[in-house]
C-alpha cells in the first residue's frame, strides 16, 4: 500500500480518537473547582503584582539559558510546562526536557530502523515515545510529590494551630513548620518564609506557592487565611477545623479507592491482555508475528485495534474515576 493512503488512514484514526475523547470527557470537575477557587481568591486576595514580585520575575527570566529560550519557542504552552517541571521538586529546565525528548526520539527511531520497521511506523512510534515518556515521568513525579504533600499537610496545619495557641505570630509559626515538618511540606513553607524575608507579604507568597502547587488543599488554606484576615475571628480554631476537613477528605479518597479497586483491576487486565498475548505469541513464533510490522494491511488492522481498545479502556477508566 502506498505511504500516502496509509498516512491518511492513520490521521483519520487519530482524529477519531480525539473526537471520542472530547465526546466522553465531559465537563472537567477539576477545572470547575479551580475556577471557583480562583474566584474566591480574587475576591479575598490581591491580584496585583507587587514591585518586588515583578523584579523577581525579571531576575528569573534573565536566568533562562539560551537552550531554555530555544526550547520554549518550539514547545506548546511553555509556561505551563515550566510550572509542571517546578511541581516535580527537581531542578529540571525547559532545555533539559527538550534534549531528553529529542534524545528519546532519535534512539527509538534508530532502533526501529535497525529492526527493519516501515518509515511511517518508525516516525509515529518515535514521536510518540519522545513526547509521551518525558510527560509520563513528569506526571508520575508530580503525583507522588502532591500525594506526599497532602499526606503531611494536615500535620503542618495542626502545628500552626499549636503555635498560634501558644502565642506565636503567624510568620514565626510558618518558620517553625518549615523547620519541623519533613519535605515536601517543609520545603514549600520554607519557600514562603524566604519570599517573606525579601519583602513580599504573606498573602503574596502563599498565593504564588498555591499557583505553583495547584492543589485544592493548599488553596483552601490560602483562602482561609485571606477570609480570616478580612473578617477576623479565631484563626487557630479556623485552621483546626480545616485540618479536620482535610483529614476527612483524605479518608474519603481512600474509601473510594478501595471500593473501585476491583473495577480498576478488571480494566487493567482487559487492557493489558491483548499485549500479553501478543508478546507470548511473539516469543513462541516470531516469524508469524513479525508480519504485523511488515505487511501494510496488518499494520492498519493493528492500529485500528489499538484505537478501539484505547477507546474502551478510556471509557472504563472514566467509569471508575471519581472526583471529590
Amino acid at each position: 500500500m502506498p505511504m500516502l493512503p496509509m498516512f491518511i488512514i492513520f490521521a483519520g484514526l487519530l482524529g477519531f480518537m480525539l473526537l471520542m475523547y472530547f465526546a466522553f470527557a465531559g465537563p472537567s470537575q477539576n477545572k470547575a473547582q479551580a475556577k471557583r477557587l480562583a474566584s474566591l481568591t480574587a475576591r479575598h486576595g490581591s491580584n496585583a503584582l507587587s514591585p518586588t514580585e515583578a523584579q523577581m520575575k525579571r531576575i528569573m527570566a534573565k536566568r533562562d539559558t539560551q537552550l531554555d529560550s530555544f526550547a520554549s519557542r518550539f514547545m506548546p504552552r511553555p509556561e505551563k510546562l515550566r510550572q509542571r517541571l517546578s511541581q516535580t521538586g527537581k531542578n529540571w529546565t525547559m532545555g533539559g526536557f527538550g534534549l531528553v525528548s529529542a534524545g528519546i526520539i532519535v534512539v527509538v527511531a534508530g532502533l526501529l530502523m535497525l529492526r527493519g520497521f516501515p518509515l511511517l511506523l518508525t516516525l509515529v512510534l518515535a514521536l510518540f515515545a519522545g513526547l509521551a515518556i518525558p510527560h509520563f515521568v513528569t506526571n508520575f513525579l508530580i503525583k507522588g510529590r502532591i500525594k506526599a504533600f497532602n499526606k503531611r499537610f494536615p500535620d503542618a496545619i495542626e502545628l500552626l494551630v499549636r503555635g498560634l495557641r501558644s502565642g506565636l505570630p503567624i510568620s514565626e509559626t510558618l518558620t517553625v513548620v518549615a523547620q519541623e515538618v519533613p519535605d515536601p511540606v517543609g520545603m514549600e513553607f520554607q519557600n514562603v518564609v524566604d519570599k517573606m524575608k525579601i519583602g513580599r507579604t504573606m498573602e503574596e507568597a502563599l498565593e504564588e506557592t498555591a499557583k505553583r502547587l495547584d492543589t485544592p488543599e493548599f488553596k483552601f488554606f490560602c483562602i482561609t487565611l485571606a477570609i480570616q484576615r478580612e473578617t477576623g475571628g479565631n484563626l487557630a480554631e479556623t485552621l483546626s477545623n480545616l485540618a479536620t476537613v482535610l483529614r476527612q477528605r483524605s479518608q474519603m479518597k481512600l474509601k473510594i479507592k478501595a471500593m473501585s479497586s476491583e473495577s480498576k483491576a478488571s480494566a487493567y487486565i482487559v487492557g493489558s491482555l491483548p499485549f500479553i498475548v501478543f508478546g507470548l505469541i511473539m516469543m513462541i513464533n516470531p516469524a508469524y508475528m513479525s508480519e504485523f510490522f511488515i505487511d501494510d494491511r496488518l499494520i492498519i488492522a493493528g492500529i485500528g485495534g489499538l484505537v478501539w481498545m484505547g477507546i474502551g479502556v478510556f471509557i472504563m477508566a472514566k467509569m471508575v474515576n471519581f472526583e471529590i
